[in-house]
């Protein structure tokens, strides 16, 4: 969604739970789901624990659908998300999209625009889960670094990118909220009440 910053910070607070979920992913079940990576091509060097996920060639048709990250990640991931946004946003909308995505040493994801329509109706949420000091988050052209321990809303439709330069991986779990006010722009089908 757009607004009038690169992004902004929507609370600080721990991620533990979530944390140690993630963390105990298995390196099969980073690899066992290529979904983002096939619909996103700049997303061919990331991994991903999809828990979420949107049909994406019919909009305003739509069907959200549980993937194989729902088990590993559903526990600790929903009453976060709630929270989130129960103090953010307005309730009654849908989450289109969850899941953790991994960047490893070395890797990148080019520049883009998040260019589908659901990305400009619906807020990207992104919460650092792993990072180091040599991950840099470009954003309409200027470098951010976004900390674990905080929040963040990211202006999708200003052209960004990520590069890792560092030894660790980074991580970032990522959810995307369609407002209530928008939830009436679109027919979704399947998993749209989530608690």
């Amino acid at each position: 969604m757009e607004f009038d910053a690169p992004f902004r910070v929507l609370e600080q607070r721990e991620v533990n739970a979530l944390h140690e979920s993630i963390s105990a992913a298995t390196q099969s079940e980073w690899d066992a789901n290529r979904l983002r990576q096939s619909t996103f091509d700049v997303h061919y060097q990331t991994q991903s624990l999809v828990m979420l996920f949107i049909s994406c060639n019919q909009w305003p048709e739509a069907e959200i659908y549980r993937e194989d990250g729902w088990d590993r990640l559903s526990q600790a991931a929903l009453p976060l998300m709630r929270e989130v946004i129960e103090r953010h946003y307005s309730p009654g909308g849908i989450v289109l999209r969850a899941m953790a995505a991994k960047l490893a040493p070395g890797g990148i994801i080019k520049p883009h625009i998040d260019a589908h329509p659901s990305f400009r109706h619906a807020h990207r949420i992104h919460i650092p889960i792993t990072s180091n000091s040599r991950v840099r988050f470009n954003i309409g052209g200027q470098p951010h670094r976004f900390e674990v321990g905080k929040i963040y809303e990211l202006n999708n439709q200003l052209q960004h990118s990520v590069m890792n330069r560092g030894n660790e991986d980074r991580i970032t779990f990522i959810f995307d909220y369609l407002p209530p006010e928008r939830r009436n722009e679109v027919r979704a089908t399947g998993l749209t009440e989530l608690w």
